[in-house]
């Protein structure tokens, strides 16, 4: 088959002792059916994590994080290519190629029974005007045929980068019916991430959406209007949420403090603004929504604090929730 990169089980020990932990962001591209959820449940197993956060790194919908000794591979959604009818159309698509740019892997699955078609094509050619990104192709359902029509499948996808002119960085067939090498496929993946700390924390992050949700309609509402000045320089952590003492059963009170944390001492006085004006809008709008959300009155106390260079700094992300 010649120097095609295709294999089925891993030669090289997955977890040295010298590796590196690795952290990113992948996500399944395919046209409809060709098996992404079925592959990406299979993926994260019964550790499915679905988030409410979305952390400073992606604007998009984390569907599943699977955490591994060496690494977190984080799958994010994209809505589907298509050939745009619309300006709408086009828009999703400008969504589609602006995610693609920012994940770290794209895996496109492709269906080992059914021959590549024009569907395919059309994503394969996009993809190919993504030069950064690594591509693995991934050949799903070979439970579905025999080993000759997989191999004829398997020198398709090859020729199709070829004809294209990228190279795929793995070519993997997997069967996530028969959970068939969807280890493997973790293992390829893995090393195409970069190198960093894991962005999520271990384990299932449904358990606290709502203190979630709430440090993020906070720091939504803190990025409106400033949001030229300090694109990303705001992370928001809830510190406590607990219910007033001493109130009646009808007339709940929830106090929540949180804090903004920026980069820098010169941001502070864009957050605060003029006598304390904008910080207080920001206050009353987050409330506002928060109240909406849990659908009980809510005491917000906003305090903005300054951790230096939180986004490039390991120990502070932590700290920070990321």
């Amino acid at each position: 088959m010649g120097a095609m990169s295709v294999r089925s089980q891993s030669t090289e020990p997955s977890e040295s002792p010298e590796a590196a932990h690795r952290a990113g962001f992948a996500c399944f591209v395919g046209r409809p059916n060709a098996g992404k959820s079925t592959l990406t449940n299979a993926l994260v197993g019964q550790k499915v994590a679905i988030t409410a956060n979305q952390p400073q790194t992606t604007r998009h919908t984390v569907r599943g994080i699977v955490h591994r000794e060496d690494a977190q591979l984080i799958l994010v959604d994209t809505p589907g290519l298509h050939k745009p009818r619309t300006l709408l159309g086009e828009r999703l698509n400008d969504v589609v190629r602006t995610t693609w740019a920012e994940v770290d892997v794209i895996g496109f699955c492709l269906p080992a029974n059914e021959k590549i078609g024009p569907g395919d094509r059309f994503i394969a050619k996009e993809l190919a005007g993504i030069r950064k990104t690594p591509k693995v192709a991934v050949v799903t359902k070979t439970d579905l045929v025999d080993s000759k029509t997989l191999a004829e499948q398997l020198i398709a996808i090859d020729q199709l980068g070829k004809e294209l002119g990228f190279e795929w960085a793995e070519i993997v067939p997997v069967s996530a019916v028969g959970d068939k090498q969807v280890s493997l496929l973790a293992d390829l993946l893995v090393p195409l991430l970069p190198e960093g700390p894991a962005l999520y924390p271990e384990g299932d992050l449904t358990d606290e959406p709502e203190q979630v949700m709430i440090a993020e309609l906070i720091r939504e509402a803190a990025l409106e209007g400033v949001r030229d000045e300090l694109p990303h320089s705001i992370a928001v952590v809830v510190e406590e949420m607990l219910p007033r003492e001493d109130r009646p059963a009808d007339k709940p009170l929830l106090d929540i403090h949180a804090n903004l944390f920026i980069e820098r001492p010169s941001q502070k006085g864009i957050i605060i603004g003029p006598q304390g004006k904008r910080l207080k809008e920001v206050g009353i709008k987050s409330r506002k929504q928060i109240e909406a959300l849990l659908g009980t009155p809510v005491f917000l106390d906003l305090h903005v604090k300054v951790a230096k260079d939180w986004q490039r700094d390991p120990k502070q992300l932590r700290r920070l929730g990321f």
